[in-house]
């Protein structure tokens, strides 16, 4: 790393720092938690990735710098109660991955990516105390994905460990009878059961549709994101044909103008 790019960070802590200052600080960035900037993590990861999606190196140059400013946020909140700073999060990181790379920073030997992944793993459950007979059932592996991923992710994940555990259907149509079941249950749940029912039902089909994606390899993620960018597209070419508020349309009428945006956006690719 060069000098330039240590003082480009070392004034990113020293901005931070600044706008936490209880004499002149900004009143927003005082206010924050660790808790309350949560959501800001989230977001801003997400963002990065749309950013390289898009191949806009600008874009991505700036989504990176946004999620380090969290970063650097939570090590500024946590260094004033003492309990980290920036310096030991860098430490910290460094001393991992030269702990869990022995194929370059020690003796050890390897033969593929695959391998490289399983030492990975090893290494990793050893570092967290997960090497005991309770914290190897399948159970307590699966719990960690439900605690720390995105909903979806954590279910396509636990579905591909669970089914490489041989906790599988035999084939497709076991996977499409599991489906039709699941929603045959949301719909029953919807005329009968109360609101606490209906969403665990809900959340049994979409699972059931996780289960799809993995047999047939999509990635559900992509494919729901695929469907938010169209209906946004669907909907943009919906308002550049109307010429008043969507709102002053009747139902009919905005069914015209969304068959018309599909059917322009259609010959435009």
């Amino acid at each position: 790393m060069t000098n330039d790019t240590l003082a480009a960070l070392q004034e990113l802590i020293d901005v931070v720092a600044k706008l936490r200052c209880k004499n002149g600080g900004c009143p927003w960035d005082l206010a924050q938690t660790p808790e309350t900037l949560t959501p800001y993590v989230i977001e801003e990861a997400y963002e990065v990735v749309d950013a390289i999606k898009s191949g806009d190196k600008n874009a991505i140059a700036e989504e990176l710098g946004d999620l380090l400013l969290q970063v650097v946020l939570q090590a500024q909140i946590a260094s004033e109660y003492q309990q980290f700073s920036l310096k030991e999060i860098a430490q910290g990181i460094s001393q991992k991955l030269i702990r869990r790379h022995p194929h370059v920073f020690a003796d050890v030997s390897v033969e593929s990516v695959d391998e490289v992944r399983q030492n990975w793993e090893q290494i990793k459950a050893e570092e967290k105390g997960e090497t005991s007979p309770e914290n190897q059932k399948l159970s307590s592996k699966l719990s960690r994905y439900a605690k720390t991923l995105p909903p979806m992710i954590a279910a396509m994940k636990i579905s591909q460990k669970a089914a490489a555990a041989g906790f599988e259907w035999e084939n497709i149509d076991g996977v499409w009878a599991k489906f039709h079941e699941e929603l045959g249950e949301f719909e029953q749940a919807l005329e009968q059961e109360t609101p606490a029912e209906q969403q665990a039902e809900l959340g049994d089909l979409l699972f059931s549709i996780i289960q799809l994606a993995r047999w047939y390899n999509f990635d559900p993620s992509e494919a729901l994101q695929g469907t938010n960018q169209r209906f946004i597209q669907r909907l943009q070419k919906m308002e550049a044909f109307a010429n008043r508020p969507l709102s002053d349309y009747t139902l009919d009428e905005l069914e015209a103008l969304w068959q018309q945006a599909k059917a322009k956006l259609a010959q435009e690719r």
